[in-house]
């Protein structure tokens, strides 16, 4: 086991991983590979979906836009001082994990689940949970069900080798339901597949569902029913051997989410260099040398938040209110107003 898993929490800090996804360790320094390799190639090599709305897409341009490639471009302000210096990768759910172990990609920032076992068996680390999911239902209102109890007998199209694939055998099977489970391999097959016919509910990420409801011809014709049958903790990744790296990842999402709560934004950043309250100074970099620690430069954050805004501005204009999927903040609110969106200080 790499030595930063083997942690050692106080209550404070195991309150900030339980609800923001820090590990903090205790450990001696790993190999620091990472973060160099980045600066030496002037670039993040960033691996994404294959297009999931609101996440991550690229259009017919080549231009890839979505929360999750927001996240990579905060990530490349704040290593390399530029958010355009990212080549972004898109994989499938099979492909994902083995281009971030074979060094193909620097970091995964792909709607994906963190679970133990893709910790402990697969030798990856997610530094920071960026969104707080769960599994839900999208079905046709014709159908008349309101409840996910209702769904026996309902053939479900679901992407194999994903956390959905577990879940939805777990919920059946725990409710004791009958269903046939139509297997595919990506979103787009999904959703074709629902189209067709060839299944009745289509199951995933509620998040995505808003994204693949916009999709249908007639998407007023079609509902996500209320029931959330997981947790789903999305989050990047990371390999598990460079804590240098996993801890930049982690700041760069725990500086967005104190920026938000601080109301620090892209268009007020110029009054925040100028502000005399200690917590805003030390996160733009005003004072201290947080960035110099994790091998970043003074103004690491201010350059993340100046090239995608805090939290609530990468949320809402991707999945929020000035988007077109309109997903509520739901949980994802900060702390502050009622959600579980929470950073631990930066000082």
């Amino acid at each position: 086991m790499p030595a930063f898993q083997i942690a050692a929490y106080t209550r404070s800090a195991a309150l900030a991983a339980g609800l923001a996804g820090a590990a903090f360790a205790v450990a001696a320094p790993a190999a620091a590979q990472t973060l160099k390799a980045v600066k030496d190639r002037g670039a993040l090599n960033c691996g994404i979906s294959q297009g999931v709305l609101g996440f991550s897409t690229i259009d017919d341009k080549g231009v890839a836009a979505g929360f999750d490639v927001d996240f990579c471009r905060a990530v490349a302000a704040a290593v390399l001082g530029d958010p355009a210096k990212v080549k972004f990768t898109p994989l499938s759910t099979t492909d994902r994990f083995t281009a971030l172990k074979n060094g193909q990609i620097d970091i995964l920032s792909r709607n994906s689940t963190w679970t133990m076992s893709r910790e402990t068996e697969l030798g990856l680390a997610f530094p920071v949970v960026t969104y707080f999911d769960g599994q839900g239902f999208l079905l046709p209102k014709s159908r008349n069900v309101l409840s996910a109890l209702e769904l026996t007998g309902s053939k479900v199209c679901v992407q194999a080798g994903t956390t959905t694939d577990d879940n939805l055998a777990d919920y059946f099977s725990a409710n004791g339901m009958k269903f046939e489970a139509v297997k595919v391999s990506n979103a787009a097959e999904a959703l074709a597949a629902y189209k067709a016919g060839t299944c009745n509910v289509l199951s995933s990420d509620i998040s995505q569902l808003y994204g693949e409801r916009l999709k249908l011809d007639v998407p007023t014709d079609h509902l996500v029913l209320p029931d959330v049958i997981s947790k789903e903790p999305l989050a990047p990744v990371v390999r598990n051997d460079d804590f240098q790296w996993f801890t930049v990842i982690k700041w760069v999402g725990f500086a967005l989410i104190n920026a938000e709560e601080a109301g620090i934004t892209s268009r007020n950043l110029p009054d925040a260099l100028k502000s005399t309250k200690p917590d805003v100074r030390r996160l733009v970099g005003q004072d201290g040398n947080f960035g110099q620690q994790i091998g970043l430069s003074r103004d690491w954050a201010a350059a993340a938040i100046k090239a995608v805004g805090n939290y609530s501005e990468m949320f809402e204009r991707n999945l929020g209110t000035q988007s077109k999927l309109g997903i509520p903040r739901g949980v994802n609110q900060n702390w502050l107003a009622g959600g579980i969106l929470f950073a631990p200080p930066i000082r």
